[in-house]
């Protein structure tokens, strides 16, 4: 557990656990699906409809060819992260097609994280591009397909224009425990800016 979210959650021991809500955003086929579905304690919620040979065409699939489906619409899992906080996951669909559901989608959310396919970087931007206009907390998930990094995440930081107060890390969506790491992450920068506003107010 990160000690500042260890601190200021310590009062709560003994009450309900304080819901929260993170967004999971990234390109098509980056691993928002599976990102969800490896670390939900219970059975996550998809809308995964087939990929139409249009849809094949617009979306780039050849990245990607054994995938038949794709998100049309959310993800949704949960997760306890421990007695006092339970994270409610709602991925998003990839493409910009779909980008019209965003505003519901992250209302109400406290941070989000994009996922990365550094196949095809440029993908992560509209993403990125979104959570900075709504000045929404988050952070970078470069993932590991195969389990390998294939560039170091200072040039992925680059790449992506970052600024420097973006936390980015690597994750295999696959594993839970890399997909863990990555929402402490996030929940020890949505406390840090919480903390800091907190002081300027």
């Amino acid at each position: 557990m990160i000690p500042a979210i260890a601190e200021s959650r310590g009062s709560a021991r003994g009450r309900a656990p304080i819901p929260v809500k993170i967004i999971v955003g990234g390109g098509f086929g980056v691993g928002k699906t599976t990102f969800v579905g490896s670390v939900s304690e219970i059975e996550p919620v998809t809308t995964e409809g087939a990929m139409t040979a249009i849809g094949a065409a617009v979306d780039a699939s050849e990245i990607s060819p054994t995938k038949t489906t794709t998100t049309v619409a959310m993800d949704f899992g949960r997760i306890t992260i421990d007695p006092t906080l339970v994270v409610y996951l709602f991925g998003t669909p990839g493409q910009e097609r779909f980008g019209f559901m965003w505003d519901d989608l992250v209302h109400g959310a406290v941070g989000a994280v994009v996922l990365v396919d550094t196949r095809r970087i440029t993908d992560s931007f509209p993403a990125i591009d979104y959570f900075e206009h709504i000045d929404l907390p988050f952070v970078v998930a470069v993932n590991r397909f195969d389990g390998v990094l294939a560039h170091d995440l200072d040039e992925v930081r680059s790449a992506l224009d970052l600024s420097a107060d973006v936390p980015i890390l690597t994750a295999d969506a696959r594993v839970s425990e890399d997909v863990k790491d990555t929402l402490l992450a996030l929940l020890d920068v949505v406390l840090s800016r919480a903390l800091a506003r907190a002081r300027v107010g």
